[in-house]
């Protein structure tokens, strides 16, 4: 046997017969698109994303967002990397295979410069690179949302909101009246 989605009802009382993942409202407009996001927070929505065909000033702050720890995380790798590459380089030349060769100092750290400042962007590329995907929450070959009509103009001319359905309620009634359609507004409801 298997089982059912959830049934639930839309505005009109009837029943739609699929779960629901969540809306996406569509906007010709940054103004129009900036204006709905604060209709949507005041009214209590947390979980949203925006897609738009560039940065748009205020988005980050109204979705709640804090500055992004990349450069941090970069800057930590690198000085980690070179920590680690010049120690990795005393080790082998002082400790595990030491040669006296002419006189010279075990620790010529002159000599390990070059090879320490290699590996420490060696490691700032790499981590900058993972911290990249995992701020972008790449990859993601797919999501459903890929598949509303018209989201690929989310790359060219249009501003998009994806709201996730809240946990056992039915917002389809209230959305529809935060974002009304008609005047370069647009809403289609992803299912799960």
């Amino acid at each position: 046997m298997t089982a059912r989605p959830a049934s639930h009802r839309d505005h009109t009382g009837r029943g739609t017969g699929h779960a629901l993942r969540g809306t996406v409202a569509a906007f010709d407009h940054p103004d129009a698109m900036l204006e709905a996001l604060r209709r949507l927070r005041q009214a209590g929505f947390s979980r949203l994303e925006v897609y738009s065909p560039y940065a748009v000033e205020e988005v980050d702050e109204l979705l709640g967002r804090k500055r992004a720890a990349l450069p941090l995380v970069v800057a930590a790798a690198g000085v980690l990397g070179g920590i680690g590459g010049f120690f990795l380089q005393y080790w082998g030349m002082a400790v595990s295979y030491p040669l006296n060769i002419g006189g010279r100092p075990l620790n010529s750290w002159p000599a390990f410069s070059t090879s320490t400042f290699e590996i420490s962007a060696l490691c700032m590329l790499l981590a900058g690179l993972l911290a990249f995907c995992a701020a972008c929450r790449l990859p993601r070959p797919y999501d459903p949302i890929f598949d509303v009509p018209g989201f690929e103009q989310a790359s060219q001319d249009r501003f998009l909101i994806w709201i996730a359905a809240r946990e056992g309620r039915d917002d389809r009634a209230l959305l529809h009246t935060l974002l009304p359609e008609g005047q370069g507004v647009r809403i289609d409801e992803v299912p799960a």
